[in-house]
């Protein structure tokens, strides 16, 4: 009888230490989502071991814009448009004799360029993958290129030969597969162009929208990023216009290709969240910015980037964008599709996020959340149909 009312004390006496710790365990319940405004898209895709996400990303906008508009669902071939790209990439760094970039990466207008030039082809009919892989991986195809264009601009023959190009061809036969011509999809024969013609969308229709000052407003330039091999031009607006067109876009149905750096260390893949954390500001609680002061750095920024329930964001001017980009603090980073706005457990604003990393890893299944904050931040462009820009905006645009 002793040993179980000992016990029984024991347990009473630890109670509270247990209920104290489920408790501050629910304190800690990170970000909570709700919906506001979901775009229909297609699957999430998986980029796997290339720097190709501008053409997932690109794919995906336009796969979602084919939903939109009544076509239906597709699976379209990223490797297609890759192809394509490496074969004008070789053709542009030989008569630019290596002053060009060349690489994997490249941009939205990538995709725009290759669907109007080149038609597109169904995910089945160019999967893009050599025998022995299951995803893309192409260091080794890079590199390989690489040296190959390298070897011809150093013209060793003292002239170029009429052939080098074809045996460049063959390198890209030998990891992505041959370009199909003619292909049957549902039945029915297509080429590349006619199969784009079905689809109905037309490229002229997709513009790019960027936010900096070392340009005028309302003016197009070239983009200053080194995956713009193909030296296309976007449109420029003010930092509030750039967050209206992306809400009016996504509140009207029209899903975004975003361009932006999402190495800052306010994105959690695993917690599926971007986030632009603030310091406690002096109009906060006067005991919460002296307890910020107290902190080391260290503390600080874990702080501010723990993940574990929402905090205060910066207020982003357009000083801020523009002073992040001259000092290669924001950079050409990844391409991603914005497809819904959500709201978090405070009622702050987010953009969901249709990600290409596959549908592992992180919370959602593929997808993100970022705020607005981050968004503004972050973002070095966007692409989208011009119907998607609020009218006052695409009149001072010329659209």
């Amino acid at each position: 009888m002793k040993k179980v009312l000992l016990t029984l004390l024991v347990v009473l006496m630890a109670s509270p230490v247990i209920f104290a710790q489920e408790e501050k365990k629910e304190e800690k319940k990170g970000y909570e989502f709700t919906m506001v405004k979901e775009i229909p898209v297609t699957a999430v895709r998986d980029q796997y071991r290339s720097g190709t996400c501008w053409s997932f990303s690109g794919l995906g906008m336009l796969e979602a814009e084919l939903i939109r508009t009544g076509k239906g669902e597709f699976d379209l071939s990223e490797a297609f448009i890759i192809r394509n790209c490496f074969e004008e990439k070789a053709d542009r760094y030989v008569r630019w004799h290596g002053n060009l970039n060349f690489g994997g990466g490249g941009a939205f207008h990538d995709v725009t360029w290759v669907w109007k030039n080149f038609g597109i082809v169904p995910e089945g009919v160019y999967p893009g993958v050599p025998e022995g892989e299951e995803k893309f991986v192409h260091g080794e195809q890079e590199e390989v290129l690489k040296n190959y264009v390298d070897g011809v601009i150093k013209n060793k023959n003292r002239k170029l030969t009429k052939v080098w190009d074809q045996g460049y061809d063959g390198i890209l036969d030998a990891y992505l597969g041959e370009k199909p011509e003619t292909f049957k999809y549902k039945g029915k024969g297509y080429t590349p162009q006619t199969f784009a013609d079905e689809l109905g969308l037309n490229m002229d229709d997709y513009v790019e929208i960027r936010s900096f000052t070392h340009h005028p407003f309302y003016k197009t330039f070239i983009i200053e990023v080194p995956d713009n091999w193909l030296h296309d031009i976007v449109y420029n607006v003010p930092l509030d216009e750039m967050m209206e067109i992306i809400d009016n876009a996504i509140e009207n149905g029209y899903t975004i290709g975003w361009g932006a750096d999402v190495s800052d260390k306010g994105f959690s893949w695993k917690n599926g969240v971007a986030i632009l954390p603030d310091k406690p500001i002096e109009s906060s609680a006067g005991s919460e910015v002296a307890k910020w002061d107290e902190m080391t750095k260290k503390e600080q920024q874990s702080k501010l980037y723990n993940f574990d329930g929402t905090v205060v964001e910066k207020e982003v001017t357009q000083e801020m964008r523009q002073e992040n980009f001259d000092n290669y603090m924001t950079t050409d980073d990844h391409g991603m599709v914005l497809c819904g706005i959500a709201k978090d457990q405070n009622g702050n604003y987010y953009y969901k996020v249709k990600n290409s990393w596959n549908t592992t890893g992180n919370d959602y299944e593929g997808f993100f959340f970022v705020s607005k904050p981050f968004v503004a931040q972050q973002t070095i462009d966007i692409m989208l149909h011009k119907d998607a820009i609020p009218t006052h905006i695409r009149k001072k645009l010329g659209l």
